[in-house]
């Protein structure tokens, strides 16, 4: 046996090192076999990409207007508040086709009840706003984002703080007090639930 002079060891020992040292590393050393961490990262990264992207063109190609099973219509509130009307002067014709076409359809939306001028937990009518903080972010308020809701005759619905999903009728006309434009949007309220 050969010794090496500068470490003091044999070549053996160096030997059984090196196959301790591989038999070790066997179970880490990749071998052509998938590569899981890399998956997962690639699907992560593909989630956060491709989720607003989704969501963009689903937007885009449905115009926030989708078809439920049971005949009910989805209604993004954001969607179908986004459009520029004139706060004074506006008319019916300034509202978009798509959107003057629910005018007496059975609608699904989802927003925040907007009511300043109630003080009770229960209502029977105030606004609804797809984000009563983001709504008005560029800008004042503008009728368009608010949608006049109210229960029928008799009945309430308790206020929910947060996101609120209601269903119901919407009503699709500019109403106004005098000169001021009130509102472009009603729903008449079957149900109100925590969204």
């Amino acid at each position: 046996m050969l010794r090496n002079t500068e470490t003091g060891r044999t070549e053996a020992m160096d030997e059984t090192m090196s196959k301790k040292w591989m038999m070790k590393t066997a179970g880490t050393r990749r071998r052509g076999g998938v590569n899981v961490r890399l998956i997962v990262f690639l699907a992560v990264i593909a989630l956060l990409v491709g989720a607003p992207i989704t969501w963009y063109l689903r937007e885009q190609f449905t115009g926030g207007i989708e078809h439920l099973s049971d005949g009910t219509l989805a209604v993004d509130l954001k969607a179908i508040s986004t459009f520029p009307f004139d706060q004074q002067y506006g008319t019916l014709q300034d509202i978009p086709e798509q959107f003057r076409a629910l005018d007496g359809k059975r609608v699904r939306v989802e927003g925040q009840i907007w009511a300043p001028n109630s003080a009770s937990n229960r209502l029977r009518s105030f606004d609804l706003c797809y984000s009563i903080a983001k709504c008005c972010f560029s800008g004042p308020p503008q009728i368009q984002h608010f949608v006049q809701s109210r229960v029928a005759e008799g009945k309430t619905v308790p206020y929910i703080d947060g996101q609120v999903r209601a269903v119901g009728t919407l009503h699709v006309k500019v109403q106004r007090d005098g000169d001021k434009i009130t509102s472009v949007y009603q729903l008449d309220i079957d149900h109100l639930e925590p969204a």
